[in-house]
């Protein structure tokens, strides 16, 4: 074969080639490439050709470059580049030597990986969002308005499913917005009362002085104001049914004693009354104080915290049962879309922050925020500056001494710099901090409003700053 035929062949091979190939000599000057592949850099042929790749290197074209990869380390090199139009190109480069062992030609190739990239960080939300929907029975069940995944929260269920049938009073504990409301009423729903009433009664709602005639009920003109028809209480309310008393910790002493004795005796005798009545219920309670110390303290009588605590059941706060953060957030955005007829999302980094966050109100707070969010955006897409401050303010213990850090040296420095360079300084910061908050330099380019290749380009340019800080 003639060194024409050959030239003539490899040329076509270089033209009609899938991926970007390029041949450069030994000082970087690109001799040979598809011009039509150079697209994905932002430039045309005019703008590369006779340039070697050092001084494409110098301009951002090529960030790195390949070729001078190979050059300088002389031996095969894969990488991947972020170029000016937003591409993630993947390339790789070959160094050709000569019989004394010296490079006179590189080879590369650059593949576009941009649209497999997107698939991949798209597959990863997708992934993430099918997690919190997975339905294994073991796992993941909806009774009744119960949602949950953990074991913890699975053996609380099973335990209310083996009891239900009885009439044992359960005492249901936890911190405020854990769901104890929520698991009092699928215990009724999963007993043999179930068709009966639920009568649910917080007890720190009712002042002391009325409490009395709310629980007991009264005759006709038992007292000043009484209705001439007199009232029924809640206890008779429940009669076959379930009594649950939400707060029990907040029942004043004096109806302490009274409660007790309906439970010991399950009679009671309305205000004004002559005649006690007979009641069947089931008593639930649940409280997020201490009972113990309060019995210990004379705040609450002993013989009736033992007739409630006859199966307790602690309820963990949101924040001990963190796989079940990413659920309950897919969960509640789904439920008040539609119940709003909304089509709202979640922005990665404001997903991250959700999870991240360590819920005080627990369950509660969680669906009263994702509703707010839902009704207060004002586009389709809820980003982490709609967050309150609280949440938006939670970073991982490493994010927040690093920003730590960047804050503190700014403070040293803003002070001794002109306009421009106090600019610069505050366009690190953000940078910085906005790497804090994403994954990718999209969703950073997405959340400071500026492109991708700026991204990349700032994180290139600043990424010494943690170095500097520490050293300084």
């Amino acid at each position: 074969m003639n060194a024409s035929l050959a030239e003539r062949i490899l040329h076509s091979i270089i033209e009609t080639s899938n991926n970007n190939i390029t041949i450069a000599d030994a000082d970087g000057m690109i001799l040979q490439t598809n011009e039509g592949h150079w697209t994905v850099y932002g430039v045309h042929a005019g703008e590369y050709k006779g340039k070697s790749v050092f001084q494409l290197e110098k301009e951002e074209i090529l960030t790195p470059s390949i070729t001078a990869m190979v050059l300088r380390e002389k031996k095969p090199v894969q990488i991947m580049q972020n170029t000016q139009t937003g591409k993630v190109i993947m390339t790789q480069g070959y160094p050709i030597f000569n019989e004394d062992g010296e490079i006179i030609r590189v080879i590369s190739y650059a593949q576009d990986q941009t649209e497999i990239r997107n698939l991949q960080e798209q597959y990863e939300q997708l992934e993430r969002k099918l997690q919190g929907y997975q339905t294994e029975v073991e796992e993941l069940r909806r009774k009744e308005g119960i949602y949950f995944r953990s074991k913890e929260m699975q053996q609380i269920v099973n335990t209310i499913h083996r009891v239900a049938d009885s009439d044992a009073t359960v005492l249901f504990l936890g911190e405020s917005g854990v769901g104890k409301s929520m698991f009092a009423h699928e215990l009724h729903n999963q007993s043999q009362r179930s068709k009966e009433p639920f009568i649910e009664v917080n007890c720190s709602t009712i002042p002391e002085s009325l409490f009395e005639s709310e629980m007991f009920g009264y005759e006709a003109g038992s007292f000043t104001g009484a209705t001439k028809k007199g009232k029924q209480g809640l206890i008779e309310q429940a009669h076959n049914g379930t009594l649950f008393l939400d707060e029990i910790g907040e029942l004043p002493l004096s109806m302490q004693v009274k409660l007790l004795k309906v439970l010991q005796e399950k009679r009671f005798m309305r205000i004004g009354g002559k005649k006690e009545q007979h009641v069947d219920f089931r008593l639930v309670t649940a409280t997020n104080q201490n009972l113990e110390a309060m019995v210990a303290s004379g705040n609450f009588r002993l013989d009736l915290y033992y007739r409630l605590n006859v199966i307790p059941l602690q309820i963990p706060p949101l924040r001990e049962r963190k796989d079940e953060i990413p659920f309950l957030i897919n969960h509640y955005v789904d439920v008040i879309n539609t119940k709003y007829k909304t089509s709202k999302k979640l922005h990665a980094a404001t997903y991250e922050s959700l999870i991240g966050y360590k819920w005080p109100g627990n369950v509660r707070e969680l669906e009263n925020l994702i509703e707010r969010l839902i009704l207060t955006t004002e586009g389709d897409t809820i980003y982490p500056n709609d967050l309150p401050a609280t949440i938006s303010s939670q970073y991982t213990s490493d994010a927040k001494d690093a920003l730590l850090e960047i804050e503190s040296y700014y403070l040293e420095e803003l002070n001794q710099l002109d306009l421009n360079s106090a600019i610069e300084k505050v366009e690190e910061y953000m940078i910085l901090k906005a790497s804090q908050q994403c994954k990718t330099t999209y969703e950073m380019a997405e959340l400071l409003g500026i492109s991708q290749p700026s991204v990349v380009r700032k994180l290139k340019k600043y990424k010494g700053v943690r170095h500097r800080q520490r050293t300084k």
